[in-house]
């Protein structure tokens, strides 16, 4: 059941998957290099938003273990009042249905949409490039859900080139497990000097997830649940995870996949997007 109030408009915040996730390099600033492919999906969380006279941001819904002042949809929207001078504030509604700290870019995106919804509704007038370099402030993964499609990713995840892949069905599932990304960056076991490739070179022999090996070693859940799935189709990690994917061939195998699922595990099936529905907003 939805916790938005009926009437107000709900703006989507779609989930992603990286299908692939090399490192590079290591840069001075401790930052890493990276390549990916931001798959979008059409599943997602919900927000809406009621703008008030005041210039207070308030978000309504409680998010459990996240502190509203932390919480980067409050920092989205103090971020973008603050560049603006905007004297106007917001009550903010999230409906959450992404699992937080799976990988699929929940608070990201849920950050992305403040950006772009609260634009257009506090009337600020910046452009896609404007917001995009706001978001980069909040997160190397809020760049893709601002600019809004399924994109190839370099640098620290913020260069961007859309393209345009098949829509593919997905079983996307959460072991029950919390993984400290930090800590995987951190590790010495870490492989950070893949060979830069090329779109072409994906499209045609596809690519691995680095941080694969060292979750499946440092957490049996994952290792676990990867053996089942790939049982129907191979599975890989999303980001760091805990969540797991693997491509299937329609709807109807996903939901079969998904009616077996073993005690420990919940799941969903998704199709991947090229264009983000926040982009049909307006």
């Amino acid at each position: 059941m939805s916790t938005i109030p009926s009437g107000l408009v709900k703006w989507p915040a779609p989930a992603k998957l990286n299908l692939f996730l090399h490192i590079t390099a290591r840069r001075d600033d401790g930052y890493h290099e990276l390549q990916t492919i931001f798959q979008l999906l059409d599943v997602g969380d919900e927000l809406a938003f009621e703008i008030t006279a005041e210039p207070d941001i308030e978000r309504v819904t409680d998010v459990p273990g996240v502190p509203a002042e932390s919480d980067l949809v409050v920092r989205a929207a103090a971020l973008l009042q603050a560049h603006t001078g905007v004297n106007t504030g917001a009550r903010i509604h999230i409906d959450k249905h992404l699992p937080m700290g799976g990988g699929l870019g929940g608070g990201s995106s849920d950050a992305a949409t403040t950006l772009v919804a609260l634009n257009q509704l506090w009337g600020c007038g910046l452009g896609v490039d404007a917001l995009a370099a706001l978001g980069k402030s909040l997160g190397a993964d809020v760049p893709v859900f601002v600019r809004g499609e399924t994109a190839w990713a370099e640098g620290i995840g913020e260069k961007l080139t859309a393209i345009a892949l098949p829509q593919q069905w997905f079983v996307v599932l959460r072991p029950d497990v919390e993984i400290s990304t930090p800590a995987l960056f951190a590790s010495p076991e870490l492989t950070r000097d893949c060979p830069r490739i090329k779109i072409r070179d994906f499209l045609a022999s596809g690519g691995e997830n680095v941080f694969e090996p060292l979750v499946r070693k440092q957490y049996p859940e994952v290792d676990k649940a990867m053996k089942w799935l790939d049982k129907f189709s191979p599975s890989c990690l999303t980001g760091t995870g805990s969540c797991i994917f693997s491509a299937v061939a329609d709807k109807a195998q996903a939901a079969r996949i998904l009616a077996q699922l073993p005690a420990g595990l919940t799941g969903f099936a998704a199709r991947g997007v090229n264009r983000s529905p926040l982009l049909e907003m307006g």
